[in-house]
């Protein structure tokens, strides 16, 4: 079994050895254990029922770096429930994204784009509609639906008043036209490079998460928990990454 960083596996029963070996799993997934020293056979709660804040961000962590939820489980010698709902969790207690923007400026540019995606099977498609500030990097709005008018003018509403203002770019997708102002807003080719930053970002976001690659195994079973590994992602994407890129 390989070691927990910083923390150090123990048998669940009064022995207290760190003599464990893994020993399957019982009926809900969660990873079972055999101490060497007392015998001991059981479910592996080394622990006691918690685990400390510090391990569940270092495994939010390392989810984050396109590893899959089983490769992580394997890895930590945690169920994969468990680490389900620290994302869950994690999700929840996120500010708005707002809140993790800096403020506009009014020579700021939007990019906008759509990136496909699927939820179950691949015939339910997903579409992450985001709007990305080129200053800053940073995700400005983002929004999961289809690819209809209907969902570009919930990407607008979730756009700050602040950045509303700003000139922006996108493909010649028409519900764009639809939606954003004339005055303020340009449709243009992938030739023009005026959307080079966001289209990047789309390729980020495929390389960190491997649920949103095209071609893959790993993928979303309910949109309330595509939407929250994607909540999860943009949070640590704006205050993190980006003040670096920076």
């Amino acid at each position: 079994m390989l070691p927990r960083p910083g923390l150090t596996a123990e048998c669940g029963t009064q022995c207290g050895s760190t003599n464990i070996v893994k020993n399957g799993t019982d009926y809900k997934g969660d990873q079972k254990f055999h101490c060497r020293d007392c015998g001991a056979y059981g479910t592996l709660e080394p622990y006691g029922h918690s685990y400390p804040d510090a391990f569940k961000e270092f495994a939010l962590r390392i989810y984050l770096e396109r590893a899959s939820m089983r490769g992580v489980a394997r890895i930590l010698g945690i169920a994969r429930q468990t680490l389900a709902r620290w994302i869950t969790e994690a999700a929840s207690r996120l500010p708005d994204l707002a809140d993790t923007l800096e403020e506009a400026r009014p020579d700021d540019l939007l990019e906008l784009d759509e990136l496909w995606s699927f939820v179950l099977k691949k015939s339910n498609k997903r579409w992450v509609w985001i709007a990305l500030c080129r200053r800053t990097r940073q995700v400005v709005a983002y929004f999961i639906g289809d690819r209809s008018e209907t969902s570009c003018r919930e990407l607008w509403k979730r756009i700050p008043e602040s950045y509303r203002q700003c000139c922006s770019f996108s493909d010649f997708w028409e519900a764009y036209r639809k939606v954003f102002s004339e005055e303020t807003h340009q449709c243009v080719g992938k030739e023009s490079g005026e959307t080079a930053h966001v289209e990047r970002w789309n390729n980020t976001l495929r390389q960190r998460l491997a649920r949103f690659v095209r071609k893959t195994l790993s993928f979303s079973k309910s949109d309330a928990y595509h939407e929250a590994v994607l909540q999860l992602y943009l949070h640590y994407y704006n205050t993190v990454w980006c003040p670096l890129i920076s």
